[in-house]
């Protein structure tokens, strides 16, 4: 049996194939190795009541998560999944290279991710080019959830915000300096933390003000992210994420300004992902018997 996993910050969805049905499909919490540890990934995977009766059943794991861009990083999922899955083969790596399988399958192209946090490489068909990127909600994950979070917070905290949706906001949130400061810098996850606040831009999309953070945040993407690439125009890019979902409209208006190609939009990769992996897989297979 083969289970896949596409993992962020804030969740992770996964699928396994099962004998003459559907394949068995859950999510879980995020697991991001720059925000949990070996035993919080152990303590997550022994919750998912669905996996437990086909442990002993899994023989390959392929995860595929933010975060896991470097061999430490990596090393910790591969640890916690090893423990978890004792008869499995694990290959862990980025959540990047996941949606460039599931968007691109083996054609070229950039790859964005626009979720909690954004990315982008370029795909040659087979592998990603090293990026310069992808630097974190701290540095980067311009056109983000929570690049747009930290954006409205700091806005309506510095009384930026305009009146009427400010309160709005107000309203909704009750938010003040202390909560903020609480939630960023002490409490777990502070990313998804941040990002969560980016359904306000969906429910309020109508507002002028909310139209322009999204125009703006999507404008300092493409020109941070997109633009550094030779030739971006030659190239269809491709983006996955919630962000770039459910701001399509928004997203494409800005690319179209820049002479931007824009590929597919998913929401989640997890299903073209997980047909990816299990059919290569089974080729292999096939190759080698």
């Amino acid at each position: 049996m083969i289970l896949v996993a596409d993992s962020g910050s804030s969740s992770s969805e996964w699928m396994l194939n099962m004998p003459d049905s559907k394949p068995l499909r859950f999510r879980t919490k995020g697991l991001n190795p720059f925000f949990v540890n070996e035993k919080e990934i152990g303590r997550v995977m022994k919750d998912v009541t669905e996996i437990i009766p086909y442990i002993d059943e899994i023989r390959e794991v392929y995860f595929f998560g933010a975060g896991c861009v470097t061999p430490d990083r990596r090393e910790i999922v591969s640890n916690a999944m090893t423990t978890f899955f004792p008869n499995a083969f694990i290959a862990v790596e980025s959540d990047l290279l996941g949606c460039a399988y599931a968007a691109c399958g083996h054609k070229k192209g950039l790859i964005a991710t626009m979720g909690t946090g954004s990315d982008i490489s370029y795909y040659d068909g087979n592998e990603l080019m090293p990026s310069h990127q992808g630097l974190g909600y701290v540095l980067g994950d311009e056109g983000s959830g929570a690049w747009f979070g930290k954006y409205l917070i700091t806005q309506y905290l510095y009384g930026k915000m305009p009146r009427d949706i400010a309160k709005i906001f107000g309203e909704k949130y009750r938010l003040t300096k202390d909560i903020v400061i609480k939630n960023v810098y002490q409490k777990d996850r502070p990313n998804a933390y941040l990002a969560s606040f980016a359904m306000f831009m969906e429910e309020n999309r109508l507002h002028p003000y909310i139209d322009k953070v999204l125009t703006d945040g999507f404008d300092e993407f493409v020109r941070t992210n997109i633009m550094t690439y030779p030739n971006y125009w030659e190239h269809e890019c491709h983006f996955v994420g919630s962000i770039a979902y459910h701001f399509d409209l928004h997203l494409a208006k800005v690319c179209k300004l820049h002479g931007i190609k824009v590929g597919k939009i998913l929401k989640s990769p997890i299903e073209s992902l997980f047909h990816f992996v299990v059919q290569r897989e089974m080729k292999q297979m096939d190759i080698h018997v």
